[in-house]
């Protein structure tokens, strides 16, 4: 491996016209695909395998034309203090704005207030269902622009008229906070790198990286349904690895340099030392997002698939471009340990005998293994105890911030018809195979109105053959509220005694139940999801690091992170700890997808660190140091370095807090907290602490296991030993 990139390395920095045409070509390419492509809306949501899918699926037979999951908007108007929605003057206005929505040539129907029973008991507030033929992500522009119309109309008479329902989903946006994260990236590379033009590479490439990835989701968003959140996660994630991939790189060749080689071998050796750190850093990240697919919700497994393309991007970019890039470069990337002109005038930056901060970090730990290691498992045991209240929900308008029309139609709709009225559960009643249809949708309706919790239960609506029908259950409870939750499945299990009875078959479905079906599925299958990838990165792990307890020990960290990371999304986004500064309007359950995906994220994440540290205590051990002193010799030469790449990507994700979509927020403070205490925490502390403690057993490898594993030499052991060779030779030449 390292004598392969090796040769790479040398060979993109010769041919360096080659490889940037290479890389411009194929970033045009992919920008000129997005430009002619639609663009991404909402991706379509299905959960194959669940029973509000299976009852979606048999709306869609059984009525024919009724758009099941077509886009839906609720128009809510609420009377003047003293004043009715049932006044003459206001009943105008309605149906005024009814006749208006109901000429949209998307629009599959639209009910008046005043024949649906859309009035409130005290008749202050009203509300108007639209539905459309095609979902929301295919809704076209002027069908969103004729509703809002619509409502400003109804307002100019004095009434409050907002808006709620999926039709008005608007596709996510970053906002400034991006461009703030980048920036804080760009100050550490110069900190770093100590060079505006080395600190700027990493930047330039990650961006072609990201901007290669980006254009192609966006141009393939059509055809394979790649909603506009695929783009944001993936360009999130792809421009955090793509800079500190490069940083790696850089760094290395920095310290060739300073070593007194030639540039052009300098960067051969960091593309095959640090490079193949690169290769198997991307590999563990690229595992951990396809095996998102294992969940088998196609949303899912799509944004873990684009993700991971644009992570396998930055690989290929770091190992290619940067030393090309790097040609180009000259002398002005200067060696390590000198800083430009512009920043110190070219002096070396510290005295040469003085050990540098991770130096010096790396000795306190090793002198004091035990009780730093236990000191980091009770500090991440105690971040994570929040953990443990954990509830799970997909987002409504309830969590939407209280200035948009989505929440303030949410609130209204509260506040006339009760919380429950916001999430009503849909029961379809397959009774095809039964004697007595009606019999079945009556006794359907009894039973449920009988169950605790509900308000109301509407007649049964049959098909055109009478053999299916839909019962519309309104909870007492908000949508994401355990109660609901529990009214879901008693209802189910109301069901299953009718189709013992009847042979017909009860399905609840409508976004509540799609939610508790969701939340269920991730929950079966987030323990099958870690046997697989920490199972594939394991054995990863113990090829790169030749060693059964250094992966143990990996896994073992990444599960302490990545809890004490969930603790705290739990503490901010349901308890309410910090809510204001984070811009959290209103708490309530954590995403469904956040566990999961937050696993496979900070998994891959997590193992970059592992390898980047420990490859260079590994090649300080193999060279003949013993294990404390490797620890040591490791910190020197990458602490500095994984820190400016811990701290840059903690920036990058901290910037996606300000999004405007929800699940990107999230996921942005999640990630940034998870890299603080896996980097820090336990790569930072408990790692070196852990091998400080193992001794030589750390590197303990059974001799049939390492006679059967491939050789991959991540420490560039054959570039030494050609090196030896090299230097035998010239030393004969001379004698």
């Amino acid at each position: 491996m390292a004598t392969f990139l090796y040769r790479l390395g040398r060979f993109a920095f010769r041919r360096r016209h080659f490889v940037a045409l290479f890389w411009v070509a194929l970033l045009a390419l992919a920008g000129a695909g997005a430009a002619g492509a639609p663009a991404a809306g909402n991706s379509s949501f299905s959960i194959p395998g669940t029973e509000a899918q299976k009852a979606f699926d048999l709306l869609e037979e059984r009525f024919p034309g009724s758009s099941a999951d077509g886009a839906t908007a609720r128009v809510v108007f609420k009377a003047p203090d003293g004043e009715k929605m049932t006044d003459a003057g206001h009943k105008a206005v309605v149906r005024d704005t009814v006749d208006a929505l109901g000429g949209g040539s998307e629009v599959a129907g639209v009910s008046d207030p005043y024949e649906g029973g859309g009035v409130s008991e005290n008749g202050s507030v009203a509300y108007a269902s639209v539905t459309y033929e095609v979902s929301g992500m295919e809704l076209e522009e002027t069908s969103r622009e004729a509703l809002e119309a619509a409502a400003e109309d109804a307002r100019a008479s004095g009434l409050t008229v907002e808006i709620g329902g999926d039709a008005l989903q608007a596709v996510p946006e970053t906002g400034t906070a991006e461009i703030i994260g980048i920036g804080i990236a760009a100050v550490v590379l110069v900190i770093t790198l100590g060079s505006l033009l080395a600190a700027g590479l990493p930047l330039l490439t990650a961006i072609v990286g990201v901007g290669v990835g980006v254009a192609s989701i966006t141009a393939l968003a059509s055809t394979l349904d790649l909603g506009s959140t695929t783009s944001i996660l993936a360009s999130m994630i792809g421009l955090a690895v793509g800079i500190d991939y490069a940083l790696f790189v850089v760094s290395r060749y920095r310290a060739e340099l300073a070593e007194g080689r030639g540039r052009e071998e300098a960067a051969g050796r960091a593309v095959g030392t640090a490079g193949s750190a690169v290769v198997f850093a991307g590999l563990t990240v690229v595992i951990a997002l396809v095996g998102l697919s294992v969940v088998n919700i196609p949303m899912l497994t799509k944004m873990g698939i684009a993700a991971a393309g644009t992570v396998a991007l930055a690989v290929l970019i770091a190992l290619t471009l940067i030393p090309a890039l790097l040609g180009y470069a000259g002398r002005r990337v200067r060696p390590a340990g000198e800083k430009s002109k512009l920043l110190g005038g070219g002096r070396t930056a510290k005295k040469a005998d003085r050990p540098n901060m991770g130096t010096r970090w790396a000795r306190l730990v090793v002198r004091r293994p035990l009780a730093v290691l236990l000191l980091g498992v009770i500090g991440l045991g105690a971040a994570a105890v929040p953990a443990t209240s954990l509830e799970l929900g997909l987002p409504d308008d309830g969590s939407q911030p209280t200035s948009t029309t989505q929440r303030k139609a949410y609130d209204l709709l509260s506040e006339g018809f009760g919380p429950g009225f916001n999430g009503p559960l849909m029961v379809v009643v397959d009774a095809k195979g039964a004697s007595d249809p009606q019999a079945v949708f009556d006794r359907t309706g009894d039973d449920v109105k009988s169950l605790d919790n509900v308000v109301d239960v509407a007649p049964a609506q049959p098909n055109k053959a009478g053999d299916t029908a839909t019962i519309t259950v309104i909870p007492d409870s908000k949508p994401s509220s355990v109660t609901t939750e529990d009214l879901v499945h008693d209802i189910r299990d109301t069901g299953a005694g009718i189709t013992a009875d009847t042979d017909a078959d009860v399905l609840v479905t409508g976004a509540t139940a799609m939610n508790v079906d969701v939340s269920q599925k991730l929950n079966d299958a987030l323990v099958p999801y870690l046997v697989l990838v920490v199972g594939l990165a394991f054995l990863l792990l113990i090829v790169v690091f030749r060693s059964i307890l250094v992966p143990l020990k990996a896994a073992l960290g990444f599960l302490l992170s990545v809890l004490a990371a969930l603790g705290a999304v739990v503490a901010v986004y349901q308890w309410g700890w910090l809510a204001g500064l984070m811009g959290v309007e209103e708490t309530g359950p954590i995403m469904s997808m956040m566990p999961i995906f937050m696993v496979g994220v900070v998994f891959g994440l997590a193992m970059d660190y592992e390898v980047f540290l420990v490859t260079r205590i590994r090649e300080a051990y193999v060279h003949g140091e013993n294990p404390r002193q490797a620890v040591v010799t490791g910190f020197r030469y990458s602490a500095r370095v994984v820190t400016a790449a811990a701290v840059i990507m903690m920036a990058v994700f901290a910037g996606f807090i300000g999004s405007s979509d929800s699940m990107v927020r999230m996921i942005g403070f999640g990630l940034a907290v998870a890299v603080l205490f896996d980097a820090f925490v336990v790569r930072m502390t408990i790692v070196p602490a852990v091998l400080a403690l193992l001794g030589d057993k750390a590197w303990w490898l059974p001799k049939w296991l390492d006679r059967a594993l491939p050789n991959v030499d991540v420490e560039g052991e054959a570039l030494a030993a050609h090196d030896a060779a090299r230097t035998e030779d010239k030393e004969l030449v001379r004698a």
